[in-house]
C-alpha cells in the first residue's frame, strides 16, 4: 500500500512538473508573439523580418534602453555576406563566445531588413553610444563598402521611420566613425558628401511619412 502511494505521488509530481514546463513554454511563446506584433505593427514601418536573437551575454544582453537619442549606421566589413549570414553570426556568438557584437537591424544586399534585437534593448555595436542608440548594419558587395541601390533605399526608409517614431532629426543620425574614429561605415566615411546626401534623403523620406500620416 505504501509503495503504491509513493508511486502515485511520483506520478503526480511528474505531471505537475510537466504542466509547469508546458505553461512556461506557453507564456514565453505568448510573450514572443506579443513582442513581434509590437515591432511589426508600427505605422509606416518598412517590411521587417523579425528574427530576434536568443538572450545571451555576447550578442543580446537584454539590457533595457532607457532613452533613444540616435540612430547609428554601420557596415558589416564582410563583403558579399548576406543579412541572414550576419544575423546568424550574431546568434552563434552565444555558443562560440568569441566576442561581444550585434546590431538591432541588418540590411541585406537585396534590401531585406532583419531585426535582431528589440528597439527597447541595447545592442553591442557603437561602443559608449550603445546605451542610447539603435544600430543598423549594412551589407555590401565589395571592399569599397558602397551599398547596392536596394540596400541604400532600405537604409533610407528604415532610418527615416525610426527617426519619425522616436522623434529624432537627421542631426541624430551618426556613423560608427563619429563615436570612435573607426572607418565605419567605410564608404560614408571616405565620401562625406555621400553621407550628407544620405541624411538629405532621410529628411525627404521623413517629410513624406509626415504627409502620409496627415
Amino acid at each position: 500500500m505504501i509503495i503504491f502511494s509513493l508511486c502515485a505521488c511520483s506520478v503526480l509530481l511528474l505531471i505537475l512538473a510537466a504542466r509547469a514546463i508546458w505553461n512556461r513554454a506557453g507564456e514565453k511563446e505568448k510573450e514572443k508573439k506579443a513582442q513581434l506584433q509590437e515591432e511589426v505593427s508600427w505605422e509606416g514601418a518598412p517590411p521587417l523580418d523579425v528574427q530576434l536573437l536568443t538572450v545571451n551575454d555576447y550578442s543580446r544582453p537584454a539590457i533595457p534602453l532607457e532613452q533613444i537619442n540616435g540612430i547609428a549606421v554601420h557596415y558589416t566589413a564582410n563583403p558579399g555576406a548576406t543579412a541572414q549570414q550576419n544575423r546568424d553570426y550574431f546568434e552563434n556568438l552565444k555558443d562560440s563566445q568569441q566576442t561581444q557584437v550585434s546590431s538591432h537591424f541588418v540590411i541585406g544586399l537585396e534590401g531585406e531588413i532583419i531585426q535582431c534585437i528589440p528597439s527597447s534593448e541595447m545592442s553591442y555595436a557603437t561602443n559608449e553610444r550603445n546605451v542610447d542608440t539603435l544600430s543598423i548594419e549594412c551589407c555590401h558587395p565589395d571592399e569599397t563598402g558602397k551599398l547596392k541601390k536596394a540596400t541604400y533605399n532600405s537604409l533610407v526608409d528604415l532610418t527615416a521611420w525610426l527617426c519619425s517614431r522616436f522623434i529624432l532629426s537627421t542631426d541624430d543620425i551618426i556613423r560608427h566613425y563619429d563615436v570612435t574614429g573607426k572607418n565605419c561605415p567605410k564608404y560614408f566615411v571616405e565620401n562625406p558628401e555621400k553621407w550628407e546626401q544620405f541624411k538629405e534623403d532621410v529628411h525627404k523620406k521623413m517629410e513624406n511619412l509626415k504627409e502620409e500620416a496627415q
